[in-house]
């Protein structure tokens, strides 16, 4: 299987599957003398963990992650620092329960990539998916956290990635009400109470029916500087729509305005500028910091689109691999909103996009 890698000067290479003895990954193009510890990973990874909350997956994985290379310390440092040579962690699946998925070994889950996995390779790891198990994006999430490392490094700690669900099925927040500094003050990652408040509500109902629901993650990197991405092949935008679709459940992303672009004049979609005291200034963000590609140095803003997940109780009609018409039930530990550990795993693409992007940057005009 090819394509386990992304990036070009940050390159992060994920190994593993959901049933298998462990995830992991290898992360190359580092700059050395950079802190880095297993508490900072973990801290990040707890977000995306399955277990934490009645709301998520009750596969029971602590994800502690052990940093096997790439990092050292002596008396001479302050803690562990990169050394520039490739990073490799590590993370142990111990809660996996194949036997749930027996029932379908020989029955392909409408809306999963069993049918499409044995019709490229004839051959496919039923046990939660294999390598098309969400359980990879582990590994993702401990990537950004170097990612970020990178862009504090190169712009000042001031640099901030946040992703956030502002919308869960149909019900969307209330900006006016949103405030960003209080995400961890509810189990959705969302910025405005009140629509968390309905979305447990929501939710509770949901996942004792056994069924699922999608949602909209938002994503925003702040302070970055203008000049990130390249025409014509190296647009910004580009590589995060890339980047934020090879999530899992992921069916659409949009930067800015996005799809309500469509919908505006020409007057209304130019951010106009004038001169400010820093610099130019922009008096709106339909283009959501990325103009032709590169980084306007205005706030860069994604959203993505989640599908429910299809895991569901409700029987679905489907066929076997031997072509028989049949119907299926998908039992085990499922995610009733997927959305909800997407948030972390946006973030990490986000940031590993633009520690990428930065590194080609530095490289290209110094």
């Amino acid at each position: 299987m090819s394509d386990n890698s992304f990036g070009k000067l940050f390159r992060v290479t994920s190994w593993g599957e959901s049933h298998g003895l462990a995830i992991g990954c290898v992360i190359d193009g580092c700059p050395p003398g950079l802190p880095l510890n297993e508490a900072m990973v973990q801290e990040a990874l707890n977000r995306r963990r399955p277990g934490h909350g009645k709301y998520v997956s009750q596969r029971r994985e602590p994800d502690l992650v052990q940093i096997l290379s790439g990092v050292f310390e002596d008396d001479r440092t302050d803690g562990p620092r990169t050394t520039g040579t490739p990073i490799a962690m590590v993370i142990e699946n111990i809660d996996q329960r194949s036997k749930d998925y027996g029932d379908i070994r020989d029955r392909y889950r409408p809306g999963h990539a069993d049918f499409t996995y044995d019709a490229k390779y004839g051959f496919r790891d039923y046990r939660g998916g294999g390598r098309a198990s969400a359980r990879e994006t582990a590994m993702r999430v401990a990537a950004g956290v170097v990612a970020k490392q990178i862009l504090h490094h190169l712009y000042g700690e001031n640099i901030s990635i946040q992703a956030a669900m502002v919308q869960m099925g149909t019900d969307k927040i209330d900006r006016d009400h949103a405030d960003w500094g209080r995400l961890y003050e509810n189990p959705f990652w969302c910025p405005d109470e009140q629509a968390a408040a309905r979305w447990a509500e929501q939710l509770e109902t949901i996942r004792k029916n056994g069924s699922s629901i999608g949602a909209v993650v938002e994503v925003v990197a702040k302070g970055l500087p203008a000049g990130l991405g390249a025409p014509v092949y190296g647009k910004l935008d580009a590589e995060l729509a890339g980047a934020l679709m090879s999530i899992n459940a992921v069916k659409g992303v949009e930067i800015g305005a996005g799809f309500a672009a469509a919908g505006l004049s020409g007057e209304n979609n130019a951010d106009e500028i004038r001169m400010g005291q820093a610099g130019p200034e922009f008096l709106s963000n339909k283009a959501g910091g990325i103009l032709g590609g590169i980084s306007s140095g205005q706030d860069i803003v994604a959203r993505i689109a989640v599908k429910p997940t299809s895991s569901i109780l409700t029987p679905r009609k489907t066929i076997t691999s031997a072509g028989e018409e049949t119907e299926i039930i998908t039992k085990g530990r499922h995610d009733p909103c997927v959305g909800i550990r997407a948030v972390p795993v946006a973030e990490a693409m986000m940031a590993c996009v633009l520690a990428d992007q930065a590194l080609r940057h530095r490289g290209q005009v110094g």
